[in-house]
Protein backbone atom coordinates (compact mmCIF):
# COMPACT_ATOMS: atom_id res chain seq x y z
CA UNK A 1 0.00 0.00 0.00
CA UNK A 2 2.98 1.94 0.86
CA UNK A 3 3.67 2.14 -3.36
CA UNK A 4 -0.09 2.77 -4.12
CA UNK A 5 0.41 5.94 -2.41
CA UNK A 6 3.55 7.00 -4.38
CA UNK A 7 2.15 6.10 -7.54
CA UNK A 8 -1.02 7.43 -6.67
CA UNK A 9 0.74 10.84 -5.86
CA UNK A 10 2.97 10.94 -8.70
CA UNK A 11 0.52 10.04 -11.28
CA UNK A 12 -0.11 14.14 -11.97
CA UNK A 13 3.26 15.03 -10.74
CA UNK A 14 6.19 13.74 -11.71
CA UNK A 15 5.58 12.43 -15.07
CA UNK A 16 4.20 15.89 -16.64
CA UNK A 17 7.89 16.99 -17.71
CA UNK A 18 8.27 18.05 -20.87
CA UNK A 19 9.29 21.21 -20.88
CA UNK A 20 12.81 22.91 -22.54
CA UNK A 21 12.09 26.45 -23.31
CA UNK A 22 12.29 29.30 -20.83
CA UNK A 23 8.82 30.68 -20.17
CA UNK A 24 8.61 34.06 -20.11
CA UNK A 25 6.75 35.49 -16.61
CA UNK A 26 3.22 36.74 -18.42
CA UNK A 27 3.33 33.61 -20.68
CA UNK A 28 2.17 30.88 -18.15
CA UNK A 29 -1.47 29.43 -19.01
CA UNK A 30 -2.71 28.78 -15.72
CA UNK A 31 -4.10 31.93 -13.78
CA UNK A 32 -2.94 33.45 -10.18
CA UNK A 33 -5.09 30.97 -7.88
CA UNK A 34 -5.94 28.44 -9.69
CA UNK A 35 -6.88 25.40 -8.22
CA UNK A 36 -7.03 21.84 -10.08
CA UNK A 37 -9.08 19.14 -8.00
CA UNK A 38 -8.83 15.50 -9.20
CA UNK A 39 -10.26 12.33 -7.73
CA UNK A 40 -8.42 8.94 -8.07
CA UNK A 41 -10.07 5.26 -8.56
CA UNK A 42 -8.67 2.18 -8.21
CA UNK A 43 -9.62 -1.07 -10.03
CA UNK A 44 -7.72 -4.79 -10.36
CA UNK A 45 -10.21 -7.35 -10.98
CA UNK A 46 -13.05 -4.94 -9.97
CA UNK A 47 -13.58 -1.47 -9.26
CA UNK A 48 -13.20 -1.00 -5.68
CA UNK A 49 -14.22 2.91 -5.86
CA UNK A 50 -12.81 6.20 -5.11
CA UNK A 51 -9.22 6.05 -3.47
CA UNK A 52 -8.22 9.73 -2.89
CA UNK A 53 -8.51 13.12 -3.88
CA UNK A 54 -5.49 15.21 -5.03
CA UNK A 55 -5.50 19.22 -5.19
CA UNK A 56 -3.02 21.64 -7.08
CA UNK A 57 -2.83 25.15 -6.37
CA UNK A 58 -0.93 27.74 -8.09
CA UNK A 59 -0.11 31.31 -7.19
CA UNK A 60 2.45 34.29 -8.00
CA UNK A 61 4.24 35.81 -4.76
CA UNK A 62 3.90 39.45 -5.49
CA UNK A 63 7.31 40.13 -3.33
CA UNK A 64 9.49 38.08 -5.10
CA UNK A 65 8.01 37.17 -8.83
CA UNK A 66 8.29 33.91 -8.00
CA UNK A 67 5.58 30.76 -8.62
CA UNK A 68 4.65 29.10 -5.72
CA UNK A 69 2.67 25.46 -6.69
CA UNK A 70 1.21 23.06 -3.77
CA UNK A 71 0.17 20.15 -4.39
CA UNK A 72 -1.82 17.58 -1.93
CA UNK A 73 -2.81 13.77 -2.48
CA UNK A 74 -4.61 12.39 0.34
CA UNK A 75 -6.91 8.79 0.56
CA UNK A 76 -10.04 8.35 1.33
CA UNK A 77 -13.12 5.98 0.33
CA UNK A 78 -12.27 2.57 -0.12
CA UNK A 79 -9.00 2.79 0.23
CA UNK A 80 -9.42 3.70 4.31
CA UNK A 81 -12.43 0.91 4.34
CA UNK A 82 -10.93 -2.17 2.61
CA UNK A 83 -7.10 -1.88 3.28
CA UNK A 84 -7.31 0.12 6.59
CA UNK A 85 -4.67 2.20 4.79
CA UNK A 86 -3.81 6.20 4.79
CA UNK A 87 -1.94 8.13 3.51
CA UNK A 88 -0.85 12.51 2.85
CA UNK A 89 1.17 13.73 0.92
CA UNK A 90 1.90 17.52 0.70
CA UNK A 91 3.96 19.36 -1.59
CA UNK A 92 5.05 22.81 -2.05
CA UNK A 93 7.65 24.00 -4.75
CA UNK A 94 9.08 27.89 -5.39
CA UNK A 95 9.47 28.60 -9.19
CA UNK A 96 11.50 30.73 -10.92
CA UNK A 97 9.42 32.15 -14.00
CA UNK A 98 11.89 33.81 -15.55
CA UNK A 99 14.63 31.63 -15.56
CA UNK A 100 12.56 28.72 -15.53
CA UNK A 101 13.87 27.27 -12.69
CA UNK A 102 12.88 25.60 -9.24
CA UNK A 103 14.21 26.87 -6.19
CA UNK A 104 13.47 25.09 -3.60
CA UNK A 105 10.49 21.67 -2.50
CA UNK A 106 9.26 21.00 0.72
CA UNK A 107 7.48 17.46 0.98
CA UNK A 108 5.18 16.59 4.27
CA UNK A 109 4.72 12.76 3.75
CA UNK A 110 2.23 10.84 6.33
CA UNK A 111 1.22 7.05 5.63
CA UNK A 112 -0.64 5.56 8.25
CA UNK A 113 1.93 6.18 11.27
CA UNK A 114 5.15 6.97 9.13
CA UNK A 115 5.80 10.59 9.14
CA UNK A 116 8.61 12.19 7.20
CA UNK A 117 9.81 15.73 6.20
CA UNK A 118 11.73 17.25 3.89
CA UNK A 119 13.44 20.51 1.81
CA UNK A 120 15.15 19.76 -1.06
CA UNK A 121 17.30 22.86 -2.17
CA UNK A 122 18.49 23.56 -6.08
CA UNK A 123 21.94 25.45 -6.19
CA UNK A 124 22.03 26.09 -9.77
CA UNK A 125 25.78 28.15 -8.90
CA UNK A 126 27.12 24.97 -8.13
CA UNK A 127 24.42 22.70 -10.16
CA UNK A 128 23.86 20.19 -7.51
CA UNK A 129 20.46 19.83 -5.47
CA UNK A 130 20.61 18.37 -1.95
CA UNK A 131 17.95 16.52 -0.24
CA UNK A 132 17.20 16.46 3.59
CA UNK A 133 14.45 14.25 5.37
CA UNK A 134 13.49 14.52 8.83
CA UNK A 135 11.52 12.10 11.18
CA UNK A 136 9.28 14.75 13.67
CA UNK A 137 8.53 11.97 15.37
CA UNK A 138 11.96 10.95 16.66
CA UNK A 139 14.35 13.67 17.08
CA UNK A 140 16.99 11.98 17.94
CA UNK A 141 17.32 9.99 14.54
CA UNK A 142 19.92 11.70 12.34
CA UNK A 143 18.46 13.25 9.03
CA UNK A 144 18.70 11.62 6.03
CA UNK A 145 20.93 13.33 3.38
CA UNK A 146 21.18 12.49 -0.18
CA UNK A 147 23.05 15.48 -3.28
CA UNK A 148 23.29 15.06 -6.56
CA UNK A 149 24.64 16.80 -9.57
CA UNK A 150 22.14 18.54 -12.03
CA UNK A 151 21.89 20.11 -15.17
CA UNK A 152 19.93 23.15 -16.73
CA UNK A 153 16.31 21.73 -17.38
CA UNK A 154 16.25 19.61 -13.79
CA UNK A 155 12.71 19.99 -12.58
CA UNK A 156 10.93 18.89 -9.06
CA UNK A 157 7.77 16.61 -9.14
CA UNK A 158 5.06 19.40 -9.06
CA UNK A 159 6.68 22.30 -11.57
CA UNK A 160 6.79 19.41 -14.36
CA UNK A 161 3.13 19.71 -14.78
CA UNK A 162 3.43 23.90 -14.93
CA UNK A 163 6.14 23.03 -17.30
CA UNK A 164 4.33 21.05 -19.79
CA UNK A 165 1.55 23.35 -19.85
CA UNK A 166 3.64 26.05 -21.63
CA UNK A 167 4.64 23.56 -23.96
CA UNK A 168 3.19 23.67 -27.79
CA UNK A 169 2.50 19.74 -28.81
CA UNK A 170 1.74 17.57 -31.83
CA UNK A 171 1.82 14.24 -32.60
CA UNK A 172 4.84 11.96 -32.68
CA UNK A 173 6.32 14.87 -31.03
CA UNK A 174 9.44 13.13 -28.44
CA UNK A 175 11.36 14.32 -25.56
CA UNK A 176 13.78 13.47 -22.66
CA UNK A 177 13.79 15.64 -19.82
CA UNK A 178 16.20 15.90 -17.01
CA UNK A 179 13.63 15.35 -13.13
CA UNK A 180 14.79 15.46 -9.43
CA UNK A 181 12.81 13.64 -6.15
CA UNK A 182 14.10 12.72 -2.83
CA UNK A 183 17.97 13.98 -4.17
CA UNK A 184 18.16 11.57 -7.05
CA UNK A 185 18.43 12.07 -10.52
CA UNK A 186 16.09 10.63 -13.20
CA UNK A 187 15.92 11.07 -17.17
CA UNK A 188 12.34 10.77 -18.41
CA UNK A 189 11.50 10.50 -22.07
CA UNK A 190 7.84 11.52 -23.08
CA UNK A 191 5.97 11.04 -26.13
CA UNK A 192 3.07 12.63 -27.60
CA UNK A 193 1.34 9.99 -29.18
CA UNK A 194 -2.18 11.12 -30.11
CA UNK A 195 -4.66 13.84 -30.31
CA UNK A 196 -7.75 12.45 -29.04
CA UNK A 197 -11.63 13.61 -27.37
CA UNK A 198 -11.92 13.03 -23.98
CA UNK A 199 -15.20 13.34 -21.82
CA UNK A 200 -14.35 15.30 -19.04
CA UNK A 201 -16.19 17.87 -17.00
CA UNK A 202 -15.54 20.71 -19.42
CA UNK A 203 -17.41 18.25 -21.82
CA UNK A 204 -15.95 16.36 -24.22
CA UNK A 205 -12.81 18.10 -25.03
CA UNK A 206 -9.74 17.38 -28.01
CA UNK A 207 -6.79 16.23 -25.81
CA UNK A 208 -3.27 15.56 -26.42
CA UNK A 209 -2.13 11.91 -25.52
CA UNK A 210 1.16 12.36 -23.46
CA UNK A 211 3.16 8.80 -22.27
CA UNK A 212 5.99 9.31 -20.34
CA UNK A 213 8.32 6.63 -19.56
CA UNK A 214 8.47 6.40 -15.29
CA UNK A 215 8.35 2.59 -14.54
CA UNK A 216 11.08 -0.08 -15.25
CA UNK A 217 14.25 -0.62 -13.76
CA UNK A 218 16.11 2.38 -12.50
CA UNK A 219 13.43 5.20 -13.56
CA UNK A 220 11.32 6.58 -10.64
CA UNK A 221 9.15 3.85 -10.22
CA UNK A 222 10.83 0.54 -10.32
CA UNK A 223 8.04 -2.07 -11.29
CA UNK A 224 6.35 -2.64 -14.57
CA UNK A 225 3.57 -0.37 -15.43
CA UNK A 226 2.61 2.16 -17.98
CA UNK A 227 1.12 5.77 -17.80
CA UNK A 228 -1.21 7.91 -19.74
CA UNK A 229 -2.10 11.19 -19.35
CA UNK A 230 -4.56 13.34 -21.57
CA UNK A 231 -3.79 17.47 -21.65
CA UNK A 232 -6.62 19.79 -23.35
CA UNK A 233 -5.69 20.97 -26.71
CA UNK A 234 -6.59 24.41 -26.02
CA UNK A 235 -4.55 27.70 -24.27
CA UNK A 236 -4.50 26.15 -20.89
CA UNK A 237 -3.43 22.41 -21.62
CA UNK A 238 -5.23 21.40 -18.42
CA UNK A 239 -4.82 17.34 -17.35
CA UNK A 240 -7.85 16.13 -17.68
CA UNK A 241 -7.17 12.82 -16.81
CA UNK A 242 -4.77 9.82 -16.37
CA UNK A 243 -4.73 6.27 -16.22
CA UNK A 244 -1.87 4.54 -14.59
CA UNK A 245 -1.32 0.75 -15.07
CA UNK A 246 0.83 -1.26 -12.56
CA UNK A 247 1.41 -4.53 -11.06
CA UNK A 248 -0.93 -4.10 -7.98
CA UNK A 249 -4.08 -2.89 -10.29
CA UNK A 250 -4.94 0.21 -12.25
CA UNK A 251 -5.57 3.80 -11.07
CA UNK A 252 -7.91 6.26 -13.03
CA UNK A 253 -7.41 9.88 -12.70
CA UNK A 254 -9.83 12.62 -13.24
CA UNK A 255 -10.34 16.27 -13.09
CA UNK A 256 -13.16 16.83 -11.12
CA UNK A 257 -13.36 20.74 -10.68
CA UNK A 258 -11.41 23.69 -11.54
CA UNK A 259 -11.44 27.42 -10.22
CA UNK A 260 -9.17 30.49 -10.09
Amino acid sequence: MRRFALVTFLTFTAFSLVAVAQPKQESVPWADGERLVYEAKFSKIISIGAVADLVFDARRDPATGNHIFKANASSKGSLLKLFRFSFQQDYETVFDPVKGRVLKTAKHDVQKDRVRDSITEFDWEAMRVTFVETDPKNATRPPRRIASKIEDGTHDLTSGMYYLRMQPMSVGKQIEITVSDSGLVYKVPVYVTAREQQKSILGKVWCWRVEPVVFGTGRLIEQKGSMIIWFTDDERRLPVRSRLNTEVGKVDIKLRSVSK
